[in-house]
């Protein structure tokens, strides 16, 4: 059945108001689709705004579009976009009985009036100002999941009249990120100590402060990606950059406390990489008593201490 571009035009507008990966998919845009009845001959100046349950939606994806899905599936589309879409404010849940039982059958949802409004521009000179103006006073979906917390962020710092350069590509990319985004937020005020770079081994390396700090590395001795001095808890941490080898592992965290073990200050073993889906790649391999840092969250950090942190965040926003 022909579909107009109706969907590949609904997986644009999702990218563009900030929906996750996850919710920026066929599935996802033949919701929005019902949500806005707007069928294959309708322009999206022509959306409207029903009142629409889980299973209509799944009966107007396949009468209109012919994208047939199982019945087992209303659960996929109620957990997997439609209260996606209800948090990010696309849609609104029972807006005619807002108090109707959360597991009720009579369900329905309907597309929020500031969102249909928006929609009702796409395709015209003026959807790009009224996005503007949506993203402007909406927090998309992505930022509220990311839970991007306000840190008072101070440089790093280096010794005077030096400079740092590393070779280009993805792996200097993360480390230039665990300078400037990773150190300022956990590791305020930290001195840099050393950068290795693909190019050259010893990048940076502040050899006396290291050698204050009760540490001599001969040139065999295998350097971690970065480290920095944190003075305000004496700590030194010891950072991987994970982009094509392995994270601090058991076997890497006993090369570092070897490699370490004269200094005076904590020894702080940090794994970093660009992406929590590059980091699901090496989940079992990371060693208990490190931390894990991700580029795409730079103000979130995960702990893999055991019980050490276990308690309630509250509201951190």
């Amino acid at each position: 059945m022909e579909e107009n571009g109706n969907i590949k035009t609904a997986l644009r507008i999702l990218e563009a108001l900030g929906l996750p990966r996850q919710q920026r998919n066929e599935r996802s845009a033949l919701c929005l689709l019902a949500l806005l009845n707007l069928t294959p001959e309708k322009t999206w100046a022509q959306a409207e705004n029903p009142l629409i349950g889980i299973t209509p939606m799944m009966d107007f994806s396949r009468k209109h579009y012919g994208k047939d899905y199982a019945p087992n599936t209303r659960e996929t589309f109620r957990r997997q976009t439609i209260h996606q879409f209800d948090q990010a404010g696309i849609a609104i849940m029972n807006p005619d009985k807002p108090d109707r039982p959360v597991n009720s059958p009579k369900t329905v949802y309907q597309i929020s009036p500031e969102t249909l409004a928006l929609l009702k521009t796409f395709g015209t000179k003026k959807w790009k100002p009224s996005l503007k103006h949506y993203l402007s006073t909406n927090k998309t979906l992505s930022q509220i999941y990311a839970k991007e917390r306000m840190q008072k962020l101070i440089p790093v710092m280096i010794t005077p009249g030096k400079e740092i350069k590393i070779s280009p590509g993805e792996h200097s990319e993360l480390i230039k990120a665990i300078v400037e985004d990773f150190a300022p937020r956990f590791a305020s005020g930290a001195v840099l100590v050393y950068v290795g770079d693909t190019g050259d081994k010893w990048g940076y390396f502040d050899e006396k402060l290291l050698a204050k700090l009760g540490v001599t590395v001969d040139s065999h001795g295998k350097m971690p990606d970065v480290v920095l001095y944190y003075p305000g808890k004496n700590w030194l941490l010891l950072v991987e950059s994970v982009t094509s080898h392995g994270p601090v592992d058991a076997k890497r965290h006993e090369e570092l406390a070897r490699l370490f073990a004269g200094a005076t200050a904590g020894l702080v073993y940090v794994t970093a990489f660009p992406s929590r889906s590059a980091m699901t790649r090496y989940l079992g391999e990371i060693a208990w008593e490190t931390e894990v840092w991700v580029a795409d969250a730079p103000s979130h950090l995960i702990h893999f201490n055991g019980p050490r942190f276990l308690g309630p965040y509250g509201d951190r926003s």
